[in-house]
């Protein structure tokens, strides 16, 4: 109870961000968007807050977690969207299978190794009155795509927005695009400057790979009380 309590709290504070990124897209004159790809669904969250504020002709969503993957199911048939589909696996830099680590705190999900010696590690554990065991119960087996692969295989020309939020996988989700990189108009992603998460690259790895492909960052903003901040980059060539 206490968790679910602290998880509504964040994300009372979170809508507050998600308007300012609505309200820049707005501005940007992204009133239609033939479509959106969202890797990390969660609960159908970027789902139903793009399909509320803007028209979208098409949706793909993946979600590995076969946890989230429930909830993000009965929540899509609720907006009765006629072109969202939903997938239960992970995308990423590789064909394969991955261990996915579900967090009590569904939103920590990761495929990603944790430092469990992490002050922030720590001091979440002590907001959510938990130890190390209990903060990851569940592991799983997931396929892990390209979007390399997904595209090719999915006959897609563009995607005219790309969000991405995979607990620190994100640059691995942006290297699998490989050349089809350049068929993405607007990528959102999120990027963490703790050491919870043992990834392997920095921000400036993700800006310089974007920056090579001709993306230039738009709009960044940090998600409150943690050490998050969100990017938007756009393609110049588009």
């Amino acid at each position: 109870m206490y968790i679910k309590l602290i998880i509504k709290i964040l994300s009372l504070f979170d809508f507050f961000y998600k308007k300012k990124i609505i309200h820049f897209l707005k501005k940007e004159k992204l009133d239609n968007i033939n479509l959106l790809i969202d890797v990390g669904s969660h609960h159908g969250e970027t789902i139903s807050l793009f399909s509320k504020n803007f028209k979208v002709d098409s949706f793909f969503g993946f979600e590995p977690s076969p946890i989230n993957y429930k909830i993000l199911k009965k929540n899509i048939e609720k907006l009765n969207h006629q072109k969202i589909k939903i997938f239960n696996h992970a995308l990423g830099d590789i064909n394969g299978e991955l261990q996915l680590k579900q967090s009590i705190e569904s939103q920590s999900t990761t495929l990603l190794k944790i430092n469990k010696n992490s002050k922030y590690f720590d001091r979440k554990k002590k907001i959510l009155s938990l130890d190390s065991n209990e903060y990851f119960q569940n592991f799983f087996s997931v396929k892990v795509e390209t979007l390399n692969n997904f595209i090719i295989n999915n006959n897609i020309s563009n995607i005219e927005f790309l969000k991405i939020d995979t607990e620190g996988y994100d640059y691995n989700v942006i290297r699998g695009l490989g050349a089809n990189i350049q068929k993405v108009k607007y990528l959102y992603f999120e990027h963490h400057f703790h050491d919870m998460f043992q990834k392997k690259y920095t921000l400036s790895d993700i800006h310089n790979y974007l920056k090579k492909n001709n993306f230039k960052k738009v709009f960044k903003i940090k998600m409150m009380f943690r050490k998050t901040f969100e990017y938007i980059y756009c393609n110049k060539n588009l």
